[in-house]
């Protein structure tokens, strides 16, 4: 099995988002489809639990929102969740339960799982954030190429054209993310890894491993 597959990377019964992936083999695929999922999956929402807020934002009443944060639609943002002082989230984004968008982190076109955190100066764009993923402060996903040209997925199997001119990092489900890294366009950490501060990261980081830095992964014990 492709370790890098969506069902591989993620458990989707820790998302309200998971029809998003039916019919979905690797996970940067699901980018384009956000902006349109969003406002079908709006028509479904419990309206004794989520409010809208604004044109296609849904905030459940439980979830936590401040006063400075800046939100444009289409946007769902479930329960529990905190968004914190000037929090920026640009559109097409879901923000899953339990999870944590802090002071000064934008999001744009994203998926958050549940109980993810992206709590402290992060940028999180064109990607996908698997469950109980975080990233550290200062951390960020770069999804353009300096070139503008398209984004290649280096997989282990070979390059993977995705077709993309934006596409971030997908962060399998516990991916731990060090303080001040960048993910460079086309970054897939497999699940339960971690990434040591200050890293440069692009391609394929496999499941269960320890990014020390380009050339230097292990295996976690």
């Amino acid at each position: 099995m492709k370790s890098y597959t969506v069902k591989e990377l993620f458990s989707f019964e820790n998302t309200i988002a998971a029809g998003l992936f039916d019919g979905v083999e690797y996970p940067f695929e699901v980018l384009p489809k956000i902006s349109g999922f969003i406002k079908e999956l709006a028509k479904t929402l419990d309206r004794n639990v989520f409010e809208e807020r604004g044109e296609n934002i849904w905030i459940a009443k439980s979830a936590k929102v401040a006063p400075s944060a800046s939100i444009t639609g289409p946007c769902i943002i479930d329960e529990e969740a905190e968004i914190r002082h000037c929090a920026f989230i640009r559109g097409n984004a879901i923000v899953g339960k339990g999870a944590v968008v802090g002071n000064s982190t934008e999001l744009k076109n994203v998926v958050l799982f549940d109980k993810v955190q992206v709590p402290h100066y992060n940028y999180v764009g064109d990607s996908v954030l698997g469950y109980r993923s975080h990233m550290g402060a200062g951390s960020i996903t770069s999804n353009v190429k300096s070139d503008k040209t398209l984004v290649v997925f280096n997989s282990p199997d070979g390059k993977i054209a995705t077709g993309l001119k934006k596409f971030g990092a997908m962060l399998g489900d516990n991916v731990e993310v060090g303080c001040n890294s960048v993910l460079n366009p086309g970054t897939v950490i497999g699940k339960n890894s971690n990434v040591y501060p200050l890293s440069s990261v692009r391609g394929f980081v496999p499941p269960h491993s320890i990014y020390k830095k380009q050339g230097e992964v292990v295996e976690k014990r």
